[in-house]
């Protein structure tokens, strides 16, 4: 990984982020997992490149952004760090050739037309198909029993279908439902991966198994305008953030 001279403010936010994510570690642990089993993805959504700085000098590898053009932008401004990006937000069809060019991994397929795209556009690319379990109008992901298929077309198709993925509902009694949902059905089609778990049900997602989590606010603080030269980076709480 490249190294870059740090100004102080920049030292500090890095300091701040490394706290927090420490902080993380021991609530996996506190709930039975070894931290290391567990992936950590940086979502780095409305913050500046300064922040994916601070979370590749505490040690993350793993960045998510929900918008393609973020995702662009700031793999261009860090690429010397040598990160993962995860591309977490909605697919439209006339990005997803932009999407497959600058994402590592593409975490919320959900529909044939997606899988046929970017068998076209980025022959073997690397996916996690996105399950909801909740039926709510406006939740992306595809159900149980469509996301089975999905896998199946994506494998067909020669795409590196690497596991699941899913956005629980808020009330804890839902998100069990949907973390047991994922994990079985993850075990049933012989998928390693489960990207399950934000900042407010993190724990509760590795009890049921997530091999990776969706940390944004956990990590940084609450997100600002883009306008505003520098991110508020807080402490460790319990909010959630979009995945």
């Amino acid at each position: 990984m490249t190294t870059f001279p740090a100004s102080s403010a920049e030292e500090a936010l890095t300091g701040r982020v490394r706290v927090n994510l420490e902080l993380v570690r021991q609530r996996i642990a506190a709930v039975g997992r070894d931290p290391d089993s567990v992936r950590v993805v940086a979502v780095t959504k409305a913050f500046g490149p300064e922040v994916v700085r601070a979370a590749a000098a505490a040690g993350l590898e793993d960045v998510g952004e929900n918008y393609v053009a973020e995702l662009e932008v700031k793999r261009r401004q860090t690429g010397s760090l040598g990160l993962r990006w995860h591309y977490l937000g909605a697919l439209q069809s006339n990005k997803i050739a932009r999407v497959s060019r600058v994402a590592d991994i593409i975490e919320s397929v959900s529909r044939p037309k997606e899988v046929s795209r970017l068998a076209h556009d980025a022959p073997g690319a690397a996916i996690y198909v996105e399950v909801d379990v909740t039926g709510r109008t406006g939740r992306g992901g595809a159900s149980p029993d469509a996301a089975a298929t999905l896998v199946a077309l994506g494998r067909e198709q020669g795409l590196d279908v690497r596991g699941l993925m899913t956005v629980a509902p808020p009330e804890e009694a839902g998100a069990r439902v949907a973390f047991a949902t994922l994990e079985g059905l993850a075990d049933r089609l012989g998928l390693v991966e489960r990207s399950m778990g934000m900042s407010d049900d993190f724990e509760l997602a590795c009890r049921y198994g997530a091999t990776e989590i969706r940390l944004g606010r956990v990590l940084f603080g609450d997100r600002v305008p883009a306008a505003k030269p520098s991110p508020n980076i807080g402490g460790l709480d319990s909010g959630e953030e979009s995945a």
